[in-house]
């Protein structure tokens, strides 16, 4: 089930689209338990997509499984949209699942890039570095777009070679828009980022990514690898040496 790639990166492959949902809760869960054992809290990064939406309702239904008091929601990427509309990563999260769970207000960090999204990105990185500290998140949530982009990393935008800032807002040429999003070093000095690719529409992009240089390629360091969860269908046209 677990391939070691390379040296930044791990896959897992559990099985079918929903043996890999059911991986994919159990070890959120897990990465929940033992932060929370080591550090009193669980800081995750949410992410928005299908998968993470699937993950977040089969979480909403283990109102029992963890202290969920203890755990810090934040979120890696979100459309310059309010929070009540339909293409909210915040929205998605609450809606698939959280706001069933006893998790308390003022652990619930918004991303608020509807309206002075590069002022409300410096803030968003301070809230990070004030609730955090240098250790950042436990775990960070990801996808992979079919054109290699990871959070709102896409393909040529400047957020790409930021080096000194863990939270910017980065314009989106290609779909003419901003986006707040985390760098690679928010990304990379956390403790364990996730990539999660699930479907056929992941076949293509998912081989060029672990092999090539787009945005989702530089996700994981030596010092701390990524994990790629994938599923049959996702992973289909890779060849394991």
């Amino acid at each position: 089930m677990l391939i070691h790639w390379d040296a930044k990166r791990d896959l897992a492959v559990p099985g079918d689209a929903a043996e890999t949902i059911a991986f994919a809760v159990d070890h959120w869960l897990k990465s929940a338990r033992a932060a929370i054992e080591k550090k009193g809290r669980f800081a995750v990064a949410l992410s928005g997509g299908s998968t993470p939406k699937a993950i977040f309702e089969k979480l909403a239904e283990k109102p029992t499984a963890l202290d969920w008091s203890r755990v810090l929601l934040f979120w890696s990427d979100e459309r310059a949209v309010p929070p009540d509309h339909p293409d909210s990563n915040y929205k998605m999260a609450l809606d698939a699942g959280f706001s069933k769970l006893p998790i308390p207000s003022n652990h619930i960090f918004r991303m608020k890039a509807e309206t002075h999204i590069e002022q409300h990105a410096l803030e968003y990185e301070k809230t990070i570095r004030r609730e955090l500290g240098p250790s950042l998140f436990d775990l960070v949530m990801l996808g992979v777009g079919e054109d290699g982009h990871t959070a709102s990393l896409f393909p040529g935008t400047t957020a790409l070679d930021i080096q000194d800032r863990l939270v910017v807002a980065n314009h989106i040429p290609q779909k003419n828009t901003w986006r707040m999003t985390f760098t690679f070093p928010c990304i990379n000095q956390s403790a364990l980022a996730v990539i999660y690719a699930l479907g056929a529409s992941k076949q293509e992009i998912v081989p060029q990514a672990l092999k090539g240089h787009f945005p989702s390629s530089h996700v994981g360091t030596q010092e701390r690898k990524a994990l790629w969860i994938l599923d049959k269908a996702a992973s289909k046209e890779i060849i394991v040496n």
